[in-house]
């Protein structure tokens, strides 16, 4: 599966929990990562940065493996 910028996109739990970008930060992953509909805003190279509009929080930086386009 490509991703491309413009896409809308949900976070894959499975994926996500436990990776080296949640070690990194805040382990507790907030909802709106899997439940509201994300926009690709740009990727470069494995990472796409990812606005999640329905809620007021920055983009975020996530690799495209933990990415599933948006139903």
């Amino acid at each position: 599966m490509t991703i491309k910028r413009g896409d809308f996109v949900h976070a894959i739990r499975e994926k996500l929990e436990n990776s080296l970008e949640v070690t990194a930060s805040d382990s507790r992953l907030p909802p709106y990562l899997f439940e509201t509909k994300g926009e690709v805003m740009e990727t470069k190279g494995d990472y796409a940065f990812v606005k999640f509009g329905r809620v007021p929080t920055p983009a975020i930086w996530l690799r495209i493996d933990q990415l599933e386009p948006a139903k």
